[in-house]
């Protein structure tokens, strides 16, 4: 697939040096960038569903303790 990106003058200079420094093509560099930008992407994802769910775990267990304890109490 081919792809064609627009760039800011400043952004363009960042991706050349990039690419001068780290001996690839400018398209490999993008290419790098974009997959790093997924993962980061998918790892954040995946921070915020296990803190979602350690959230529900503790309201469900202060939910749980409170029927507990009014069904320890006799009712």
């Amino acid at each position: 697939m081919t792809a064609t990106v627009r760039l800011d003058e400043a952004l363009e200079l960042k991706l050349e040096r990039m690419a001068k420094t780290l001996h690839k093509k400018k398209s490999d560099v993008i290419r790098d960038a974009i997959d790093f930008y997924a993962s980061s992407v998918e790892s954040e994802k995946k921070s915020r569903i296990l803190l979602a769910v350690e959230k529900t775990k503790e309201a469900d267990k202060a939910l749980y303790t409170s029927v507990e304890g009014t069904l320890n109490d006799g009712l």
